[in-house]
């Protein structure tokens, strides 16, 4: 049985009122590459939401800039049986709406995600919870179906919400008027346009120093550097590589840096899911054939793309796992180019004079993110592998083709949970039946399943490792690198990037006060 706690006196800070602070200044403008598709936050699997979910929700524990788990609503917990973790909530915090946050509005965060008949999309990594129980309006129980060793990680990715507003207003009204307990509140949403949040004065742990928080979509990276560079925002997501050292030595901008949490690759459809996630059959093209998909990532030059599209700020992955991954195998390596096993392989699959492809990516999502599959296709074309690339607006990307099982054959994606758990990545993307699977294997089903039930980590890093292999062996998806995170920023503005890619408000101040 395992037991976390906070001391005694770190506990009795926690509970204070907060402190006095200075009232909130400024405006802060961030633009991130594409609007989010919803700021309902249990109803997505993307960042651009939960970074508007990370300034307007609290969650039960968080990740600070160092990435290590502290306490936020709640101020202790502890595994107090093998299926039941208990959190101890700080008293005194509320709703924007003035609703208490207590363990009632825990429970009916916990039994929202896990309601099937929500069918929310962010549901598919909490399918071992079980249920919440509340013992005192301070004291919260989550029960889980079987142990589950990562429930701690885990709500630190857990918005809680306010019970009542929730229940009573419909699916479509909160995906566009969210309401939380964080720094800041919502305040309007300009489709494609702007989102625009305010400082929330009473916060529980003090007023934030910016009075304004406003989020821009901006998909072009030209575009969205001019944007910075002529002050119309302050901080800017995916600097072009290229870019990096004129924001730099730029008088008025500086550079922030992090190695992501991210990923990025091809995915493949081994198998047909219908809209309902499940299985129809293996899937009906050349892919659906392990040779073809080794043949694919043989014939591309990962570290010449690397070199070529992102200057060079990139790192080569085996996997989808980083090095900071529970899960991670460093005996893996990443495969080398060779286009004579391309040639081999495609043949032995019957395509001795190539194969006809489409590859579909999104635009201004990720770093380069369309150059990147230009260089990739253009390399698959030189192999035989003769590759039409499609590029697609974000929200229709992950809504009509994603989310439904639409985007085959083959599909770019990047992948970062701030769980840093093998779990996270195996499970939504690989397991059967989840909503961004495309992939069936019945052992890696297996493997997968039990993984999530050993409390041992020595006994689980083995699984995972003996996962990674048959990943690879099986040719499951083409890993690329793993993203290193560039913004730029206004010298206005203090703020450091962070290696999970949230944008905190609450962790920025204006300089000027403007």
């Amino acid at each position: 049985m395992r037991a976390k706690f906070l001391s005694l006196a770190v506990i009795a800070i926690l509970v204070l009122p907060a402190l006095a602070s200075a009232a909130p200044s400024g405006t802060v403008v961030v633009a991130q590459g594409v609007d989010p598709t919803t700021l309902d936050p249990q109803n997505h699997q993307e960042t651009p939401a939960a970074n508007l979910a990370s300034n307007v929700f609290d969650f039960l524990l968080e990740r600070d800039q160092d990435l290590k788990i502290v306490p936020m609503l709640a101020v202790s917990y502890k595994n107090v049986a093998p299926t039941v973790w208990e959190f101890k909530l700080r008293r005194g915090a509320k709703f924007h709406n003035g609703e208490a946050v207590d363990a009632e509005a825990v429970k009916f965060t916990v039994e929202r995600i896990v309601d099937p008949k929500l069918k929310l999309r962010g549901a598919t990594p909490w399918a071992p919870l079980s249920h919440a129980e509340v013992v005192d309006p301070d004291t919260v129980r989550i029960h889980t179906k079987a142990p589950w060793p990562i429930l701690d990680t885990m709500v630190t990715t857990l918005p809680i919400l306010a019970p009542k507003y929730y229940r009573e207003k419909d699916m479509a009204h909160v995906a566009r008027n969210p309401v939380g307990s964080g720094p800041f509140k919502f305040v309007r949403w300009v489709k494609d346009d702007r989102i625009e949040l305010a400082a929330n004065e009473q916060y529980w742990r003090g007023a934030p120093k910016v009075k304004a928080l406003v989020f821009r979509p901006i998909p072009d990276d030209a575009v969205r550097v001019a944007a910075l560079q002529n002050g119309e925002i302050d901080v800017a997501v995916n600097i072009p590589p290229h870019l990096a050292a004129i924001i730099a030595n730029h008088p008025r901008l500086f550079l922030s840096q992090a190695p992501s949490v991210r990923t990025i690759q091809l995915m493949y459809y081994t198998h047909q899911f219908d809209a309902q996630h499940k299985l129809v059959g293996p899937y009906a093209g050349p892919v659906a054939d392990k040779r073809v998909r080794h043949a694919m990532n043989y014939a591309v030059d990962v570290d010449q793309v690397i070199k070529e599209v992102l200057d060079g700020k990139g790192v080569r992955v085996a996997t989808m796992l980083t090095t900071n991954h529970f899960g991670f195998d460093p005996q893996l390596k990443p495969i080398k180019q060779d286009l004579g096993k391309t040639k081999q392989l495609l043949t032995e699959a019957g395509f001795p004079n190539g194969v006809d492809m489409v590859v579909n990516a999104p635009q201004g999502r990720y770093v380069r993110d369309k150059e990147v599959a230009e260089a990739i296709t253009g390399q698959l074309g030189k192999a035989g592998i003769r590759a039409t690339l499609r590029v697609h607006e974000w929200g229709n990307y992950l809504n009509n083709m994603a989310y439904v099982h639409k985007a085959g054959p083959v599909w770019l994606i990047g992948w970062g949970t701030t769980t840093y758990d093998a779990e996270t990545v195996y499970v939504p993307l690989f397991r059967s039946g989840k909503i961004l699977g495309n992939y069936h294997n019945a052992d890696f089903d297996g493997m997968a399943d039990e993984a999530q039930k050993i409390m041992d980590p020595k006994r689980r890093l083995e699984l995972y490792h003996r996962m990674n292999r048959l990943w690879v062996e099986d040719a499951a998806a083409m890993p690329l690198y793993q993203q290193l995170d560039l913004y730029g920023a206004t010298r206005r503005v203090t703020w450091k990037a962070r290696g999970d890619e949230r944008i905190k408000g609450y962790d920025m101040a204006v300089k000027d006060g403007k």
